[in-house]
């Protein structure tokens, strides 16, 4: 049997050791789950939200465990993870209030009556990430589960205790046998046997662009629908017209939040050279305010990155020779930490073009607005992004001139679950959450009733 043990990043102690399911595992877990989301299906709209909101409410009873849980194992400050906890309830409110709203269509045809269905698919495997293991299990998990579906949940490596903590949430929420499961183990066993299963109807995959590629390149071979949220560069587009201290106080955040480990960090500031001075001066006291220190006190706003390994890949971006523009501070001792780091650079550089997930950011001045289009563009990613202008007109036209499927205007603000989220170019296909999130998870089914008189 293999296993895998969770460490606590910030403080290298072992938390867990947990047993790797193996392929006859998901085979016996597709298996319970195609019987469970038959009946589950079956249930009218308002009985399987009512269930859900008994979910949610589980979750919500227990939201400061689940956010300890995540402190622990991925080492997220405490304010962060608490917000993550609360996201995962607040989506299961919300898709529960979908699955009574799941409607069809009546479309007028001659000879007859037309409507159309939204079927569920079956059962979906939902391949989660360890940079945000609470919220986006959730963004599949739950409007899923209300679209009629089963669900199984294949948490990452490092981070599987929320999500082993959740299945028992739903179950004793009243969730029937086999309608969610949990399958901890290594990617290319676990996640691989789940997307080759022929009884998998749909996959959800968050994660690197390399293993979307491979896992869409799977599904393709047998027509199997995916959604992928890949990877990110995202621009933080300063104009010379901004509320310029604002938008120094806010950019630290926008590349630090999760010590930089989020596909939508705006990794890329670029400040228009007029103003260029300015914002520099004004943005080293901000990044050196920004507390990093022990996950579990309510102020630390970044904690340690996940693992050593991922430390020595971030460290490789910033040779020790390289002169950085700022530099933070990070605890000593145990833990993999990291110090937020701004550097000036150009478009082409390495620092620029390839998603680090660090807490390191590149600031490249631009000269004006089609300037800043062509640089933010510059990237085969296209996931998210901010503008910081007063001009009302230029906000809009760079928004719309930017190649990316979330853009904030003054705000670094991507995610929202009232809201659609996904990537353009190589940071993804389809999209999750928003009003629209259940139907992405059914097939529409065409009735044609004929009327015509029978003599």
């Amino acid at each position: 049997m293999y296993e895998h043990h969770i460490v606590n990043p910030a403080t290298e102690e072992h938390l867990a050791t947990v047993p790797d399911a193996t392929p006859r595992d998901v085979d016996a877990a597709v298996a319970r789950a195609a019987v469970a989301q038959r009946a589950w299906a079956a249930l009218a709209p308002g009985d399987r939200a009512r269930q859900l909101r008994r979910f949610a409410a589980a979750v919500d009873a227990h939201l400061e465990e689940l956010a300890l849980l995540e402190v622990a194992e991925a080492g997220h400050p405490l304010g962060n993870a608490r917000w993550e906890a609360g996201n995962v309830r607040d989506l299961l409110d919300y898709a529960a209030g979908g699955a009574e709203r799941l409607n069809g269509a009546q479309i007028p045809v001659a000879g007859g009556l037309n409507v159309t269905f939204h079927e569920p698919l079956g059962v979906i495997a939902v391949i989660a990430p360890w940079n945000f293991p609470l919220p986006i299990a959730g963004w599949g998990l739950a409007p899923a589960l209300a679209a009629g579906n089963a669900v199984l949940l294949k948490p990452a490596e490092t981070t599987p205790l929320t999500a082993l903590r959740l299945a028992e949430l739903a179950l004793a929420a009243g969730l029937p046998e086999g309608l969610f499961q949990v399958l901890p183990g290594a990617g290319p066993v676990v996640g691989g046997a789940l997307v080759e299963h022929p009884g998998v109807a749909k996959v959800v995959f968050t994660g690197s662009t390399a293993v979307g590629k491979q896992i869409m390149a799977s599904c393709a071979e047998r027509v199997k629908r995916v959604t992928l949220e890949l990877g990110g560069k995202s621009p933080n587009i300063v104009f010379a017209d901004a509320d310029i201290e604002a938008a120094a106080a806010a950019a630290p955040g926008s590349f630090l939040d999760n010590t930089g480990q989020d596909c939508c960090a705006r990794s890329r500031i670029l400040v228009q050279r007029d103003v260029y001075d300015r914002f520099m001066e004004l943005l080293e006291p901000a990044v050196k305010a920004f507390v990093v220190g022990d996950p579990t006190d309510p102020a630390t706003q970044m904690g340690p990155l996940i693992s050593a390994a991922h430390r020595e890949r971030v460290r490789s971006y910033v040779p020790e020779s390289a002169p950085a523009a700022i530099r933070g501070e990070a605890p000593a001792g145990k833990g993999f930490w990291y110090p937020a780091t701004v550097l000036e650079g150009t478009p082409d550089d390495r620092v620029a073009t390839e998603e680090i997930f660090g807490p390191i950011a590149v600031v490249i001045p631009f000269e004006d607005e089609a300037d800043a289009v062509r640089i933010a563009d510059a990237t085969d990613y296209g996931l998210s992004g901010s503008i910081w202008t007063r001009d009302v007109g230029r906000a809009l036209r760079v928004s719309r001139a930017v190649s990316a499927g979330n853009l904030s205007v003054n705000s670094h603000s991507s995610v929202r679950y009232w809201t659609p989220f996904g990537g353009f170019k190589q940071s993804g296909l389809g999209r999750e959450l928003g009003p629209d999130a259940l139907t992405a998870f059914t097939d529409t089914k065409n009735v044609f009733i004929s009327t015509e008189e029978r003599k």
